[in-house]
């Protein structure tokens, strides 16, 4: 097979081509699914939230009602997020899986998901940036 092949011959830009690849499929999910208006919006709500806490720091029981409201934010943008998460884990599992097989006789078969994670990171702030996404 072909991507064998390719794999065993250059196995650091193999696994680094399959982080982007999986991290570009997750990133076009997340791009049609969420509601990015609702995600900014909770977004900046949190932020202004934070700015408020801040200028409330000396007042226990206000610094606790704003927390409380920042909490129910972040189960929304959780909510939010979880519909994509859903949709592609077990592809992504499934995927992980087949590459653990096909990088266990390269010379990276101790690390390859150290460099699939930094492909992956690294994509992902580039991606998000590309489709604007919150």
């Amino acid at each position: 097979m072909v991507i064998i092949e390719f794999v065993q011959a250059n196995p650091k830009l193999s696994i680094i081509g399959f982080g982007l690849l999986v991290t570009f499929f997750i990133t076009l999910v997340n791009y049609f699914v969420l509601d990015k208006d609702k995600m900014r919006d909770i977004k900046a709500s949190q932020k202004a939230i934070q700015e408020e806490i801040k200028l409330h720091r000396d007042n226990p029981e206000k610094v606790l009602a704003l927390n409380k409201q920042m909490l129910s934010h972040s189960g929304d943008l959780m909510r939010h997020s979880f519909k994509p998460m859903i949709i592609t884990s077990i592809p992504i599992l499934l995927f992980m899986v087949w590459l653990k097989g096909i990088y266990v006789d390269t010379s990276i078969a101790g690390s390859w998901i150290w460099w699939y994670i930094g492909a992956s990171v690294a994509g992902s702030i580039l991606f998000r940036k590309l489709f604007r996404l919150p």
